[in-house]
Protein backbone atom coordinates (compact mmCIF):
# COMPACT_ATOMS: atom_id res chain seq x y z
CA UNK A 1 0.00 0.00 0.00
CA UNK A 2 1.36 3.39 -0.84
CA UNK A 3 2.02 5.61 1.92
CA UNK A 4 1.90 9.25 2.10
CA UNK A 5 4.30 11.59 -0.55
CA UNK A 6 6.81 13.29 1.05
CA UNK A 7 5.72 17.08 0.50
CA UNK A 8 9.30 17.76 1.06
CA UNK A 9 9.81 16.19 -2.72
CA UNK A 10 7.64 19.22 -4.13
CA UNK A 11 9.29 22.22 -5.67
CA UNK A 12 9.03 25.51 -3.56
CA UNK A 13 6.78 28.08 -5.08
CA UNK A 14 9.03 30.88 -7.37
CA UNK A 15 6.78 33.61 -6.08
CA UNK A 16 5.37 33.03 -2.86
CA UNK A 17 3.52 36.32 -2.67
CA UNK A 18 1.60 34.59 -5.96
CA UNK A 19 -0.38 33.01 -3.28
CA UNK A 20 -2.60 35.56 -1.76
CA UNK A 21 -1.54 38.52 -4.17
CA UNK A 22 1.22 41.05 -4.34
CA UNK A 23 -0.52 43.78 -2.99
CA UNK A 24 -0.90 42.38 0.64
CA UNK A 25 2.50 40.69 0.67
CA UNK A 26 3.51 43.85 2.65
CA UNK A 27 0.05 43.73 4.85
CA UNK A 28 0.20 40.03 5.49
CA UNK A 29 3.66 40.38 7.07
CA UNK A 30 2.54 43.57 8.76
CA UNK A 31 -0.01 41.82 10.25
CA UNK A 32 2.33 38.76 11.01
CA UNK A 33 5.25 41.15 12.35
CA UNK A 34 2.46 42.95 14.96
CA UNK A 35 1.66 39.34 16.26
CA UNK A 36 4.96 38.60 16.42
CA UNK A 37 6.00 41.18 19.04
CA UNK A 38 4.55 38.77 22.00
CA UNK A 39 7.80 36.96 20.95
CA UNK A 40 9.77 39.79 21.39
CA UNK A 41 8.21 40.10 25.03
CA UNK A 42 8.73 36.64 25.68
CA UNK A 43 12.50 36.84 24.97
CA UNK A 44 12.87 39.88 26.55
CA UNK A 45 11.12 38.98 29.80
CA UNK A 46 12.35 35.27 30.18
CA UNK A 47 16.11 36.65 29.85
CA UNK A 48 15.96 40.22 30.75
CA UNK A 49 16.67 37.89 34.57
CA UNK A 50 19.83 37.10 33.60
CA UNK A 51 21.50 40.27 33.67
CA UNK A 52 19.24 40.54 37.01
CA UNK A 53 20.11 37.70 38.25
CA UNK A 54 23.85 37.96 40.16
CA UNK A 55 22.28 41.46 41.91
CA UNK A 56 19.04 40.02 43.03
CA UNK A 57 20.80 36.61 44.18
CA UNK A 58 23.52 38.83 46.35
CA UNK A 59 20.89 41.77 47.66
CA UNK A 60 18.88 39.22 48.84
CA UNK A 61 21.44 36.23 49.95
CA UNK A 62 19.59 33.48 47.63
CA UNK A 63 21.34 29.92 47.82
CA UNK A 64 21.12 27.46 44.88
CA UNK A 65 17.69 26.45 45.61
CA UNK A 66 15.75 29.79 46.07
CA UNK A 67 17.79 31.05 43.24
CA UNK A 68 16.36 28.27 40.70
CA UNK A 69 13.03 29.65 42.42
CA UNK A 70 13.61 32.88 41.45
CA UNK A 71 14.71 31.81 37.87
CA UNK A 72 11.78 29.50 37.94
CA UNK A 73 8.87 30.98 39.33
CA UNK A 74 8.36 33.03 35.85
CA UNK A 75 8.14 29.67 34.35
CA UNK A 76 5.33 28.72 36.10
CA UNK A 77 3.91 31.47 35.54
CA UNK A 78 4.43 30.39 31.80
CA UNK A 79 2.50 26.85 32.16
CA UNK A 80 0.06 28.66 33.84
CA UNK A 81 -0.69 31.09 31.74
CA UNK A 82 -0.27 28.48 28.89
CA UNK A 83 -3.25 26.48 30.63
CA UNK A 84 -5.81 29.27 29.90
CA UNK A 85 -4.29 30.78 26.60
CA UNK A 86 -6.27 27.94 24.23
CA UNK A 87 -9.84 28.17 26.31
CA UNK A 88 -9.40 32.40 26.13
CA UNK A 89 -8.71 31.89 22.46
CA UNK A 90 -11.41 30.01 21.45
CA UNK A 91 -13.94 31.99 23.88
CA UNK A 92 -12.41 35.95 23.19
CA UNK A 93 -10.43 35.27 20.28
CA UNK A 94 -7.03 35.35 19.13
CA UNK A 95 -6.68 39.31 18.96
CA UNK A 96 -8.42 40.16 22.63
CA UNK A 97 -5.73 37.67 23.91
CA UNK A 98 -3.06 39.68 22.33
CA UNK A 99 -3.88 42.66 24.35
CA UNK A 100 -4.14 40.95 27.34
CA UNK A 101 -0.78 39.62 27.12
CA UNK A 102 0.58 42.91 26.66
CA UNK A 103 -0.84 44.26 29.70
CA UNK A 104 -0.03 41.69 31.95
CA UNK A 105 3.63 42.11 30.42
CA UNK A 106 3.30 45.60 31.21
CA UNK A 107 2.44 45.15 35.15
CA UNK A 108 5.03 42.88 35.67
CA UNK A 109 7.81 45.35 34.68
CA UNK A 110 5.98 48.02 36.77
CA UNK A 111 5.84 45.35 40.26
CA UNK A 112 9.22 43.73 39.93
CA UNK A 113 10.95 47.58 39.32
CA UNK A 114 9.29 48.39 42.15
CA UNK A 115 9.05 45.50 44.29
CA UNK A 116 9.82 45.81 48.26
CA UNK A 117 11.23 42.51 49.07
CA UNK A 118 12.09 39.95 47.11
CA UNK A 119 8.53 37.67 47.84
CA UNK A 120 7.06 41.11 45.47
CA UNK A 121 9.69 40.19 42.44
CA UNK A 122 9.14 36.65 42.47
CA UNK A 123 4.63 38.08 42.44
CA UNK A 124 5.84 39.87 39.09
CA UNK A 125 7.72 37.52 37.34
CA UNK A 126 5.21 35.28 37.70
CA UNK A 127 2.81 37.74 36.40
CA UNK A 128 5.22 38.57 33.74
CA UNK A 129 5.40 34.59 33.09
CA UNK A 130 1.52 34.46 32.84
CA UNK A 131 2.02 36.90 29.95
CA UNK A 132 4.66 35.40 27.84
CA UNK A 133 2.63 31.89 28.45
CA UNK A 134 -0.32 33.32 26.86
CA UNK A 135 1.90 35.35 24.23
CA UNK A 136 3.75 31.78 23.35
CA UNK A 137 0.23 30.50 22.52
CA UNK A 138 -1.46 33.28 21.01
CA UNK A 139 1.48 34.92 18.37
CA UNK A 140 2.41 31.88 16.54
CA UNK A 141 -0.89 30.49 16.40
CA UNK A 142 -2.17 34.09 15.04
CA UNK A 143 0.33 33.96 12.65
CA UNK A 144 -0.20 30.23 11.46
CA UNK A 145 -4.31 31.33 10.70
CA UNK A 146 -3.56 34.44 8.30
CA UNK A 147 -0.22 33.32 6.53
CA UNK A 148 -0.97 31.69 3.00
CA UNK A 149 0.55 28.42 2.84
CA UNK A 150 3.59 29.36 0.89
CA UNK A 151 4.36 31.67 3.69
CA UNK A 152 3.91 30.17 6.47
CA UNK A 153 7.12 28.82 7.72
CA UNK A 154 9.11 31.71 7.14
CA UNK A 155 5.77 33.81 8.90
CA UNK A 156 5.68 31.41 12.07
CA UNK A 157 9.32 31.83 12.06
CA UNK A 158 9.05 35.76 12.53
CA UNK A 159 7.71 34.85 16.15
CA UNK A 160 11.35 33.08 16.82
CA UNK A 161 12.99 35.53 15.21
CA UNK A 162 11.58 38.31 17.82
CA UNK A 163 11.94 35.82 21.00
CA UNK A 164 15.78 36.41 19.76
CA UNK A 165 15.64 40.01 19.02
CA UNK A 166 13.93 40.42 22.28
CA UNK A 167 16.69 38.54 24.04
CA UNK A 168 19.01 40.50 22.45
CA UNK A 169 17.77 43.22 23.70
CA UNK A 170 17.43 42.61 26.71
CA UNK A 171 21.16 41.27 26.92
CA UNK A 172 22.36 44.36 25.44
CA UNK A 173 20.31 46.67 27.87
CA UNK A 174 21.12 44.54 30.86
CA UNK A 175 24.90 45.04 29.87
CA UNK A 176 24.92 48.93 29.37
CA UNK A 177 22.82 49.75 32.47
CA UNK A 178 25.43 47.33 34.55
CA UNK A 179 28.00 49.59 33.10
CA UNK A 180 26.38 52.50 34.07
CA UNK A 181 25.92 51.11 37.57
CA UNK A 182 29.25 50.48 37.92
CA UNK A 183 30.47 53.52 36.87
CA UNK A 184 28.73 55.33 38.79
CA UNK A 185 29.14 55.97 42.28
CA UNK A 186 26.43 54.05 44.10
CA UNK A 187 26.81 55.74 48.16
CA UNK A 188 27.38 59.83 46.25
CA UNK A 189 24.05 60.01 44.90
CA UNK A 190 20.47 60.03 46.11
CA UNK A 191 16.63 60.49 44.78
CA UNK A 192 14.48 57.72 42.68
CA UNK A 193 16.56 57.35 39.63
CA UNK A 194 19.73 56.77 41.52
CA UNK A 195 17.71 54.12 43.51
CA UNK A 196 16.65 52.29 40.17
CA UNK A 197 19.53 52.68 37.89
CA UNK A 198 22.49 52.36 40.09
CA UNK A 199 22.26 51.97 43.56
CA UNK A 200 19.70 48.77 42.69
CA UNK A 201 20.61 48.67 38.72
CA UNK A 202 18.02 45.50 38.43
CA UNK A 203 15.04 47.28 39.12
CA UNK A 204 15.71 49.68 36.30
CA UNK A 205 16.44 46.14 33.90
CA UNK A 206 13.02 44.90 34.63
CA UNK A 207 11.21 48.60 34.46
CA UNK A 208 12.57 49.11 30.80
CA UNK A 209 10.08 46.06 29.82
CA UNK A 210 7.52 48.48 30.12
CA UNK A 211 8.10 50.08 26.42
CA UNK A 212 7.94 47.13 24.53
CA UNK A 213 4.73 45.82 26.54
CA UNK A 214 2.58 49.17 25.45
CA UNK A 215 3.57 49.56 22.40
CA UNK A 216 2.72 45.67 21.73
CA UNK A 217 -1.15 46.85 23.07
CA UNK A 218 -1.20 49.47 21.09
CA UNK A 219 -0.37 48.00 17.79
CA UNK A 220 -2.44 44.78 18.24
CA UNK A 221 -5.40 47.04 18.66
CA UNK A 222 -4.94 47.48 14.69
CA UNK A 223 -4.72 43.98 13.49
CA UNK A 224 -7.67 42.21 12.19
CA UNK A 225 -9.28 38.88 13.97
CA UNK A 226 -8.24 35.71 12.87
CA UNK A 227 -10.38 34.97 9.28
CA UNK A 228 -10.10 31.01 10.73
CA UNK A 229 -11.22 31.79 14.60
CA UNK A 230 -14.44 34.05 12.75
CA UNK A 231 -15.27 31.10 10.66
CA UNK A 232 -15.19 28.96 13.99
CA UNK A 233 -17.63 30.90 15.43
CA UNK A 234 -20.28 31.67 12.98
CA UNK A 235 -19.10 34.58 11.49
CA UNK A 236 -18.27 33.68 8.13
CA UNK A 237 -19.39 36.99 6.68
CA UNK A 238 -16.52 39.03 8.76
CA UNK A 239 -14.27 36.25 7.84
CA UNK A 240 -14.23 36.34 4.17
CA UNK A 241 -14.02 40.13 4.74
CA UNK A 242 -10.33 39.65 6.32
CA UNK A 243 -9.40 36.64 3.82
CA UNK A 244 -10.42 39.39 1.10
CA UNK A 245 -7.84 42.12 2.59
CA UNK A 246 -5.32 39.33 3.60
CA UNK A 247 -5.26 37.66 0.07
CA UNK A 248 -5.39 40.89 -2.02
CA UNK A 249 -8.54 39.40 -3.97
CA UNK A 250 -12.44 37.54 -3.39
CA UNK A 251 -11.95 34.99 -5.80
CA UNK A 252 -9.25 34.04 -3.21
CA UNK A 253 -10.54 34.55 -0.26
CA UNK A 254 -14.16 32.86 -0.97
CA UNK A 255 -12.31 29.56 -1.84
CA UNK A 256 -9.82 29.61 0.97
CA UNK A 257 -13.15 30.60 3.10
CA UNK A 258 -14.91 27.81 1.70
CA UNK A 259 -12.32 25.35 2.06
CA UNK A 260 -11.99 26.32 6.13
CA UNK A 261 -15.97 26.14 6.31
CA UNK A 262 -16.09 22.40 5.17
CA UNK A 263 -12.86 21.77 7.33
CA UNK A 264 -14.78 22.97 10.55
CA UNK A 265 -17.79 20.71 9.36
CA UNK A 266 -15.48 17.75 8.74
CA UNK A 267 -13.77 17.76 11.60
CA UNK A 268 -16.36 17.22 14.40
CA UNK A 269 -14.05 17.00 17.28
CA UNK A 270 -15.53 16.43 20.47
CA UNK A 271 -14.52 18.65 23.26
CA UNK A 272 -13.75 15.05 25.52
CA UNK A 273 -12.19 13.16 22.01
CA UNK A 274 -10.05 15.76 20.59
CA UNK A 275 -6.38 14.02 21.76
CA UNK A 276 -7.99 11.07 20.55
CA UNK A 277 -7.64 8.74 17.52
CA UNK A 278 -5.80 9.64 14.46
CA UNK A 279 -4.93 13.16 16.39
CA UNK A 280 -3.12 11.31 19.47
CA UNK A 281 0.30 10.95 16.75
CA UNK A 282 0.46 14.77 16.26
CA UNK A 283 -0.08 15.60 19.73
CA UNK A 284 2.35 13.17 20.95
CA UNK A 285 4.56 14.66 18.40
CA UNK A 286 3.89 18.11 19.03
CA UNK A 287 4.73 17.23 22.90
CA UNK A 288 7.79 15.56 22.19
CA UNK A 289 9.11 18.87 19.83
CA UNK A 290 8.34 20.77 22.48
CA UNK A 291 10.15 19.19 25.18
CA UNK A 292 13.19 18.13 23.99
CA UNK A 293 13.53 21.20 21.94
CA UNK A 294 13.87 22.85 25.52
CA UNK A 295 16.41 19.90 26.75
CA UNK A 296 18.86 20.78 24.00
CA UNK A 297 19.71 23.45 27.20
CA UNK A 298 18.92 26.52 25.14
CA UNK A 299 16.88 28.42 28.33
CA UNK A 300 20.38 27.13 30.52
CA UNK A 301 22.42 29.57 28.26
CA UNK A 302 20.15 31.99 28.00
CA UNK A 303 19.23 32.40 31.98
CA UNK A 304 22.76 31.10 33.41
CA UNK A 305 24.61 32.30 30.92
CA UNK A 306 26.99 35.19 32.71
CA UNK A 307 27.57 32.64 35.53
CA UNK A 308 28.23 29.82 33.43
CA UNK A 309 30.43 32.11 31.69
CA UNK A 310 32.14 33.19 34.70
CA UNK A 311 32.92 29.29 35.80
CA UNK A 312 35.23 29.62 32.35
CA UNK A 313 37.13 32.47 34.17
CA UNK A 314 35.36 35.55 32.52
CA UNK A 315 34.60 38.50 34.88
CA UNK A 316 31.00 39.74 35.87
CA UNK A 317 31.46 42.50 33.51
CA UNK A 318 33.00 40.55 30.19
CA UNK A 319 30.72 37.98 31.04
CA UNK A 320 27.52 39.68 30.30
CA UNK A 321 29.20 41.18 27.26
CA UNK A 322 30.42 37.28 26.15
CA UNK A 323 26.36 36.21 27.09
CA UNK A 324 25.00 39.82 24.63
CA UNK A 325 27.28 38.11 22.14
CA UNK A 326 25.87 34.75 22.16
CA UNK A 327 22.26 36.70 21.95
CA UNK A 328 23.08 38.25 18.94
CA UNK A 329 24.67 34.74 16.80
CA UNK A 330 21.10 33.30 18.28
CA UNK A 331 19.16 36.58 16.51
CA UNK A 332 21.20 36.17 13.24
CA UNK A 333 21.15 32.95 12.57
CA UNK A 334 17.47 32.54 13.31
CA UNK A 335 17.17 35.20 10.31
CA UNK A 336 18.34 32.17 8.65
CA UNK A 337 15.54 30.26 9.15
CA UNK A 338 13.04 32.65 7.24
CA UNK A 339 15.09 31.22 4.25
CA UNK A 340 15.27 27.32 4.62
CA UNK A 341 12.25 26.50 6.54
CA UNK A 342 9.84 27.18 3.29
CA UNK A 343 12.50 26.00 1.07
CA UNK A 344 13.88 22.60 2.16
CA UNK A 345 11.12 21.70 4.61
CA UNK A 346 11.14 21.27 8.38
CA UNK A 347 12.51 17.72 8.75
CA UNK A 348 15.66 18.18 6.91
CA UNK A 349 16.54 21.70 8.66
CA UNK A 350 15.33 20.22 12.36
CA UNK A 351 18.02 16.95 11.35
CA UNK A 352 20.62 19.59 10.57
CA UNK A 353 20.17 21.67 13.33
CA UNK A 354 20.04 18.69 15.94
CA UNK A 355 23.21 17.12 14.83
CA UNK A 356 24.91 20.22 14.76
CA UNK A 357 23.56 21.74 18.38
CA UNK A 358 24.45 18.16 20.15
CA UNK A 359 28.09 18.08 18.44
CA UNK A 360 28.71 21.97 19.76
CA UNK A 361 26.77 20.79 23.33
CA UNK A 362 29.30 17.61 23.38
CA UNK A 363 32.43 19.80 22.69
CA UNK A 364 31.18 22.18 25.15
CA UNK A 365 30.75 19.75 27.99
CA UNK A 366 34.24 18.49 27.42
CA UNK A 367 36.03 21.51 27.43
CA UNK A 368 34.27 22.04 31.22
CA UNK A 369 35.16 18.68 32.79
CA UNK A 370 39.03 18.93 30.81
CA UNK A 371 39.24 22.22 32.63
CA UNK A 372 39.44 24.52 29.82
CA UNK A 373 39.25 28.04 30.91
CA UNK A 374 39.80 29.90 27.89
CA UNK A 375 36.48 31.92 27.76
CA UNK A 376 37.24 32.67 24.07
CA UNK A 377 36.93 29.02 23.62
CA UNK A 378 33.36 28.54 25.76
CA UNK A 379 31.69 31.47 23.96
CA UNK A 380 32.66 30.17 20.76
CA UNK A 381 31.19 26.59 21.38
CA UNK A 382 28.13 28.09 22.66
CA UNK A 383 27.69 30.18 19.74
CA UNK A 384 28.13 27.17 17.47
CA UNK A 385 25.04 25.56 19.39
CA UNK A 386 23.05 28.50 19.62
CA UNK A 387 23.36 29.31 15.42
CA UNK A 388 22.21 25.73 14.98
CA UNK A 389 19.60 25.73 17.56
CA UNK A 390 18.31 29.47 15.96
CA UNK A 391 17.80 28.14 12.60
CA UNK A 392 15.95 24.85 13.05
CA UNK A 393 14.79 24.21 16.81
CA UNK A 394 13.95 26.85 17.74
CA UNK A 395 11.41 28.62 15.01
CA UNK A 396 10.57 24.86 14.26
CA UNK A 397 8.81 23.52 17.26
CA UNK A 398 6.62 26.73 16.87
CA UNK A 399 5.91 26.04 13.20
CA UNK A 400 5.13 21.85 13.62
CA UNK A 401 2.97 22.97 16.54
CA UNK A 402 0.93 25.82 14.91
CA UNK A 403 -0.02 24.17 11.77
CA UNK A 404 -0.40 20.12 12.65
CA UNK A 405 -3.78 20.22 14.28
CA UNK A 406 -7.32 21.02 12.55
CA UNK A 407 -8.88 24.33 13.31
CA UNK A 408 -11.85 23.43 15.75
CA UNK A 409 -8.85 22.05 18.75
CA UNK A 410 -5.56 23.70 17.28
CA UNK A 411 -5.75 26.44 20.39
CA UNK A 412 -6.28 23.52 23.11
CA UNK A 413 -4.11 21.16 21.46
CA UNK A 414 -1.12 23.91 21.14
CA UNK A 415 -1.74 24.71 24.76
CA UNK A 416 -1.13 20.87 25.36
CA UNK A 417 2.46 21.34 23.68
CA UNK A 418 3.62 24.53 24.27
CA UNK A 419 2.21 23.81 28.77
CA UNK A 420 5.45 20.77 27.85
CA UNK A 421 8.10 23.92 26.90
CA UNK A 422 6.99 25.48 30.09
CA UNK A 423 7.26 22.35 32.48
CA UNK A 424 10.72 21.45 30.86
CA UNK A 425 11.81 24.67 31.55
CA UNK A 426 11.18 24.62 34.65
CA UNK A 427 12.30 21.26 35.61
CA UNK A 428 15.56 21.47 33.83
CA UNK A 429 16.02 25.23 35.05
CA UNK A 430 15.48 24.19 38.88
CA UNK A 431 17.57 21.55 38.44
CA UNK A 432 20.56 23.56 36.67
CA UNK A 433 22.11 25.15 40.22
CA UNK A 434 22.25 22.11 41.93
CA UNK A 435 23.55 20.07 39.11
CA UNK A 436 26.13 22.79 38.44
CA UNK A 437 27.02 22.05 42.48
CA UNK A 438 27.25 18.76 42.31
CA UNK A 439 28.30 17.38 39.63
CA UNK A 440 29.81 20.23 37.64
CA UNK A 441 28.75 22.39 34.14
CA UNK A 442 30.02 19.72 32.30
CA UNK A 443 27.22 16.99 33.00
CA UNK A 444 24.53 19.23 32.16
CA UNK A 445 26.27 20.33 28.72
CA UNK A 446 26.76 16.43 28.22
CA UNK A 447 23.10 15.28 28.94
CA UNK A 448 21.55 17.80 26.74
CA UNK A 449 23.77 16.24 23.74
CA UNK A 450 22.09 12.96 24.57
CA UNK A 451 18.37 14.45 24.15
CA UNK A 452 19.63 16.12 20.98
CA UNK A 453 20.97 12.73 19.86
CA UNK A 454 17.45 11.19 20.83
CA UNK A 455 15.42 14.19 19.01
CA UNK A 456 17.45 13.62 15.58
CA UNK A 457 16.45 9.64 16.03
CA UNK A 458 12.66 10.31 15.75
CA UNK A 459 12.41 13.12 14.48
CA UNK A 460 14.22 11.07 10.96
CA UNK A 461 11.54 8.17 11.98
CA UNK A 462 8.38 10.04 12.70
CA UNK A 463 7.97 13.80 12.06
CA UNK A 464 6.14 13.90 8.49
CA UNK A 465 6.97 16.90 6.06
CA UNK A 466 4.46 20.02 6.37
CA UNK A 467 6.05 22.18 3.80
CA UNK A 468 3.67 23.97 1.61
CA UNK A 469 0.35 22.42 2.83
CA UNK A 470 -3.18 24.43 3.14
CA UNK A 471 -3.72 24.01 7.28
CA UNK A 472 -6.84 22.22 6.18
CA UNK A 473 -5.21 19.60 4.19
CA UNK A 474 -2.31 18.60 7.12
CA UNK A 475 -4.63 16.34 8.76
CA UNK A 476 -4.39 13.88 6.18
CA UNK A 477 -1.08 13.36 7.28
CA UNK A 478 -2.17 11.37 10.07
CA UNK A 479 -4.19 9.04 8.61
CA UNK A 480 -1.72 5.92 8.24
CA UNK A 481 1.09 4.98 6.58
CA UNK A 482 4.47 6.44 7.79
CA UNK A 483 4.80 10.33 6.62
CA UNK A 484 7.59 11.86 5.32
CA UNK A 485 8.89 8.62 3.30
CA UNK A 486 7.16 6.92 0.12
CA UNK A 487 6.85 3.33 0.01
CA UNK A 488 5.58 0.50 -2.71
Amino acid sequence: MAAIQPVIDAPAPDDPAAAFGNGNLLYVTLVSLVSAMGGFLFGYETVVIAGALGLVKAQFAFGAVMEGWFVTSGLFGCAAGVLIAGRLCDILGRKPVMLISGLLLGLCAVVCALAGSADWVIIGRIIGGLGVGVASIVSPLYISEVAPPAMRGRLVSLFQLTICIGIVTAMVTNAVLLDFALASDAAAGTGFWHWLLVAEAWRGMFLTQLVPSMLFFGLALLVPESPRWLALTGKSARARAVLTRLRGSETAADAEAAQIDQAIRAEQVGAGQWWRGVLRRPLLLGVFLAVFSELSGITVVMYYGPTILERAGISAGSSLGGHAVIGVVLASFTVLSLFVVDRFGRRPVLLVGCAGAGLALAATGICFSMGVNDGAIIIALLCAFVAFFAFSLGPIKWIVISEIFPTSIRARAMGVATVAVWITDIAINQAFPVVRDSFGVSAMFLGCAVFLAIQFVVVLAKLPETRGLPLEDILTLWNGGKAGRSEA
